[in-house]
């Protein structure tokens, strides 16, 4: 796969990594209630910008990843890395701390 811009950086994850951005949760709450930035849980969904080439297996060969970018993805609190590139926050995280994948 081919590397990735993200701004103006541009980034290749290695091997069964992703590059994810949060969905951002709503501001306020079923009864119209606005939530204050102090109080709001880190968003746990997210959308796959960026992915490495594989898992490398142990006799060499690469197992392809199942997720693409574009992907709207679930994963644990606290999966992942948080990284900042040109003022926005990503978090860098394996394969296999994903969830499962978010389906229209």
């Amino acid at each position: 796969m081919s590397d990735e811009m993200i701004g103006s950086t541009k980034i290749r994850p290695l091997q069964d990594r992703l590059i994810v951005k949060r969905i951002e949760s709503e501001e306020k709450t079923a009864s119209g209630l606005f939530i204050p930035d102090s109080a709001k849980e880190k968003p746990q969904q997210g959308v796959v910008v960026a992915r490495g080439k594989g898992k490398v297996r142990e006799d060499g060969t690469i197992q392809p990843l199942d997720l693409n970018p574009g992907d709207k993805i679930l994963f644990g609190k606290y999966a992942g890395t948080e990284i900042k590139l040109d003022g926005n926050e990503y978090l860098i995280m394996r394969e296999d701390d994903v969830l499962g994948v978010l389906e229209a």
